[in-house]
């Protein structure tokens, strides 16, 4: 048996390639811009992740690549593992203005959340990465200013909640500021001690895991009918 055909590595590519249609139903492609990693079963120093110039929407797990451990693709454009080499470097396990706490889906973040304000346009050169890395730390979440959103998780299911998560919160925050300025007033911040105890419950890797099954299973039925 060929080693990217063994039965733990198909699952994984399904999964992941469920991920990037998900994600392109709720709209968070643009262009070819926009990646997720994959750590490979066989290789642990080694990644998958989508290619350049194939639509999310029509993605399959045989259209994703392989990158080795020194960030280069073995095959495609070098750009879009850049951020994610350093990422899954400086954390093995992975598989701007901060975001405030005024919800209780938003407690799932509590001093979970990096903010790196450090703009540097496209990333092309592994420095950029590392720097991002660095500053992500043990977090699950980074927010890139002038960028966008950075997520990692130990499993796919994990990473994709809370970059959905982590989206509607921004934007539920958008909303809460506008209202609140609109009137004068400023919103209303969950506690440290309260955010802190509801994050135990809703912002563990399990909590995202099991968050994102049933999104999974509706991907993976819909693919069938289509």
């Amino acid at each position: 048996m060929a080693p990217h055909s063994e039965p733990e590595t198909i699952s994984k590519k399904k999964r992941l390639a469920l991920a990037l249609r998900i994600f392109a139903k709720l709209d968070f492609d643009e262009g070819v811009a926009g990646h997720i990693t994959l750590r490979d079963s066989i290789d642990p120093t080694r990644f998958w992740v989508n290619p350049f110039g194939v639509d999310w929407q029509l993605l399959e797990a045989s259209d994703l690549i392989l990158v080795n451990k020194d960030g280069q693709v073995v095959d495609g454009d070098p750009c879009p593992y850049m951020i994610h080499h350093a990422v899954h470097t400086a954390r093995p396990e992975i598989n701007c203005r901060p975001l405030e706490i005024i919800t209780q889906d938003a407690c799932a973040f509590h001093n979970d959340i990096a903010l790196y304000s450090a703009f540097r346009g496209i990333v092309l050169a592994a420095d950029e990465g590392i720097a991002i890395s660095r500053d992500l730390g043990q977090k699950k979440e980074a927010l890139l200013q002038n960028h966008g959103l950075l997520t990692c998780g130990k499993t796919i299911k994990a990473a994709v909640w809370w970059s959905m998560s982590l989206e509607k919160g921004c934007h539920v925050q958008l909303l809460a500021d506008a209202a609140s300025g609109g009137r004068g007033e400023e919103t209303v911040k969950v506690s440290d001690e309260d955010a802190a105890f509801t994050c135990k419950a809703v912002g563990t890797e399990k909590t995202g895991r099991y968050s994102a099954k049933p999104i999974f299973d509706m991907m993976e039925h819909e693919s069938r009918m289509m």
